[in-house]
């Protein structure tokens, strides 16, 4: 993908995340805001949410449920900026939110769960991990630097930021290995992956 795609595909993404939440302009956040209310904000910019919508936005598999591993996603905690974080200290916070919200102890927690527990005034922990990065590189990239630094009419030679070039030189690196196995598909027979006791010796 070239630079010149990529930047195309981020401006029609832009406008559609505009048209999708009314805009990029944030609502500052209290500084009492619960994690949840941060998350949304830093992560998603929404402003404006109930538990329903929170909690069917990290249902990643529309399962109706929370599983470890949604949890762990939501958190950020699959995310390679966390990987300095103990694995045991991750369940521990796994299994911390369960408790708070599982009433039929299935070490899930269902949609009714989530809601009814918000009703009651439960709100999900910080327990300091930050804000919760689940996207994927692109998504990352456009929501933390792209939208604040730049918009649908920002030209290629403007993308100068450090974020933009390691961006764009991890594009570089999956376009060269595309075309480096694409080459390798078109070969017959791929001399380097035989084995040297089974190649002709000259």
């Amino acid at each position: 993908m070239t630079m010149l795609r990529t930047l195309a595909l981020l401006s029609l993404s832009l406008i559609g995340y505009a048209q999708a939440h009314g805009g990029h302009e944030q609502q500052p956040i209290p500084a009492d805001a619960d994690w949840a209310t941060r998350h949304m904000a830093e992560e998603h910019h929404i402003s404006s949410f109930d538990a329903a919508a929170f909690f069917r936005l990290h249902d990643y598999d529309s399962s109706n449920e929370w599983t470890a591993d949604d949890i762990l996603k939501t958190y950020g905690l699959k995310d390679p900026s966390t990987t300095h974080i103990a694995h045991d200290e991750k369940q521990k916070a796994v299994e911390k939110i369960i408790s708070m919200y599982d009433r039929d102890r299935s070490g899930t927690i269902s949609f009714a769960e989530y809601t009814i527990g918000n009703a009651e005034g439960i709100k999900l922990p910080d327990f300091g991990f930050g804000p919760g990065h689940h996207g994927d590189d692109e998504y990352e990239y456009e929501i933390h630097h792209f939208e604040k630094y730049h918009d649908e009419n920002t030209k290629e030679e403007d993308l100068t930021h450090p974020e933009d070039i390691e961006h764009f030189r991890k594009h570089d690196q999956m376009d060269a290995q595309q075309e480096k196995q694409e080459a390798m598909d078109r070969m017959p027979i791929v001399e380097a992956n035989i084995p040297s006791k089974f190649r002709r010796r000259s």
